[in-house]
């Protein structure tokens, strides 16, 4: 094997650890670990010459459906898959969405040690997957929604509470917007998000306007001020951080933007009490 043969290296280095047993292979008579090239080739449909000859760096340049198949067929992780087409084509593979299983209890348990901070996990479409009990209080308590109604979208444009608790609620709307198109499109969620569009446009002039306007903005951080029904004027100062190995997640934490604030929230969650929450 050539010595900068990179692509047909990891290739190797992948196979060989793969376990034949877990592959409904036998493992008698074996002489080396993993599965052998035949078998890789056998789970990818495709020729085990022609497989040979991209581990040996022979044959050519592998065409993207090809490269999909072997990393379906060896099982890769999602980190893994992105390398082989960087290995194979010098940049990541083409962005595909699909609908998120949820999240790990680690992950969860992650946002339940954010005591006084509400703190939620979106989709790349804006549907809330995980929250903490802080969440739940000052936003939304999204236990009570169906998973359907658990979306910002859905919340900003037909829930007139959320409405109501926006200090400035087109402003926020608009924002929001431009965050959703944008997300949902680096995400590859065209499709995803049509019937979503559909839906919200029928049911709210405001949103079919704002959807014409084709305003893209980022999402990364910034402030948002609630009026809660039960804690009163509530400014929060929001970021948003990716979640290392699932491209269909993002997780939000709202701090409180000033000492008032954050004591006036600590009291009200010490004291027990779930209200509804305020807004989204």
């Amino acid at each position: 094997m050539e010595i900068d043969n990179a692509l047909g290296q990891f290739l190797r280095d992948r196979r060989m650890r793969l376990d034949p047993a877990t592959f409904g292979f036998s493992t008698a008579r074996r002489r080396t670990p993993g599965l052998r090239r035949e078998e890789v080739a056998q789970r990818a449909n495709i020729s085990a010459t022609w497989y040979t000859w991209l581990e040996q760096g022979r044959g050519g340049a592998p065409s993207a459906d090809v490269i999909e198949r072997i990393a379906a067929g060896m099982m890769l992780t999602e980190p893994e898959r992105e390398h082989l087409h960087i290995l194979a084509f010098g940049h990541p593979p083409e962005v595909r969405y699909s609908e998120p299983a949820g999240i790990s209890p680690r992950l969860q348990r992650v946002l339940d040690a954010i005591a006084t901070s509400p703190a939620i996990i979106r989709t790349a479409t804006w549907d809330v997957v995980a929250w903490n009990r802080a969440a739940a209080v000052v936003l939304t308590d999204y236990s009570r929604l169906s998973r359907q109604d658990r979306n910002i979208l859905r919340l900003m444009f037909s829930d007139s509470r959320v409405k109501a608790a926006q200090e400035d609620w087109y402003s926020v709307a608009r924002f929001v917007v431009g965050a959703f198109r944008a997300d949902a499109a680096r995400a590859g969620a065209g499709a995803e998000i049509r019937q979503l569009v559909d839906e919200l446009s029928a049911m709210s002039p405001e949103f079919a306007a704002l959807w014409r306007d084709n305003e893209v903005v980022g999402h990364g951080e910034g402030v948002k001020r609630l009026h809660h029904p039960e804690i009163g004027p509530v400014e929060l100062e929001f970021s948003t951080f990716s979640v290392e190995g699932r491209q269909d997640l993002v997780m939000m934490i709202y701090n409180p933007a000033t000492p008032e604030t954050a004591g006036r929230l600590k009291a009200f969650l010490e004291a027990g009490r779930v209200p509804e929450g305020a807004g989204f």
